[in-house]
């Protein structure tokens, strides 16, 4: 089968400034990709080449076996993005605004209230009638990830989707992006959050100074950082067999799975999440320590 995305020997310019070099990734229909790396890495140059945004300066992006720069209207047709940065019209509300976007994308009027519909009930968004300059910053996001499904893409290019979200919403987001890579959606994302990548992505890109210096899974990555833990801190009017600090219930684990499970049941109940956070290395070590890890070998 021919992969969803692929990029082969894409270089990138601006002036004298190689954001990108020599570029070549392949992401199979229906994987989740994360990308990681340090601010200036060429993570967001990437993903606007894989959406069509930017043109290759020498190098081909193809996306679903098309020529990204050569089809580029037919195959952008294809691709949901998102950028890190996604203000909404704010003096609409969210009906309002992703009804103006399905027209943009001259979806019929039926479709488009069924799609809609569909949108805000399996993303949560409950403040539908709401202005948007009204919601909250979590809520914000859900609205701009239904901004780019509205046109059911089978590519899906998300920027540091998890941005500025609380824990419970990142987990929510995170949960629904699984669904989505299991009805055969092809996601590329990028994120600073370790557990974000853990927890929602089949393998991983790390990359540096606009090169790649890794793409393997998960479980390889975990390999080369070592042992980890994560903590969940959480209030709950239960009674639970968990550690108790501060009069909160307190989770440390190695875990991914187990931290999902309780974040579903921390949503479910209503329960109050306090925290979530990773025992382990800032992520610029991270990236310090794969990248010596394989130029020393």
């Amino acid at each position: 089968m021919n992969p969803a995305i692929k990029l082969k020997s894409v270089t990138k310019l601006y002036g004298n400034i190689t954001a990108v070099n020599n570029l070549t990734l392949e992401v199979s229909q229906g994987e989740i990709l994360g990308m990681i790396g340090p601010n200036g890495a060429g993570k967001t140059t990437t993903l606007k080449m894989i959406a069509g945004l930017l043109t290759p300066t020498t190098g081909t992006v193809e996306v679903m076996g098309q020529n990204v720069t050569k089809d580029g209207k037919h195959v952008r047709r294809h691709i949901g993005y998102l950028p890190e940065e996604d203000p909404l019209y704010e003096n609409m509300t969210v009906r309002q605004y992703l009804g103006f976007f399905s027209e943009l994308y001259s979806i019929s009027k039926p479709q488009a209230n069924e799609r809609i519909d569909s949108l805000i009930r399996s993303l949560k968004l409950t403040d539908d009638t709401k202005h948007n300059g009204e919601l909250s910053k979590g809520m914000k996001r859900k609205v701009a990830v239904a901004r780019t499904l509205l046109h059911d893409p089978s590519i899906l290019v998300l920027d540091e989707p998890n941005s500025g979200l609380d824990p419970l919403t990142s987990f929510f987001v995170n949960d629904y992006l699984k669904k989505l890579s299991l009805r055969g959606k092809t996601i590329v994302l990028s994120a600073h959050n370790l557990f974000h990548i853990e927890s929602v992505c089949d393998r991983v890109a790390v990359m540096n100074n606009g090169e790649l210096y890794v793409c393997d899974t998960i479980s390889s990555i975990r390999e080369r950082l070592g042992k980890r833990e994560y903590e969940v801190v959480f209030n709950a009017d239960a009674d639970l067999n968990y550690e108790i600090r501060g009069g909160n219930y307190v989770l440390r684990t190695e875990s991914i799975k187990q931290i999902a499970s309780l974040l579903q049941e921390i949503s479910e109940r209503n329960w109050t999440l306090i925290d979530l956070s990773v025992q382990q290395p800032v992520l610029e070590e991270v990236y310090l320590k794969l990248i010596n890890d394989i130029t020393t070998h």
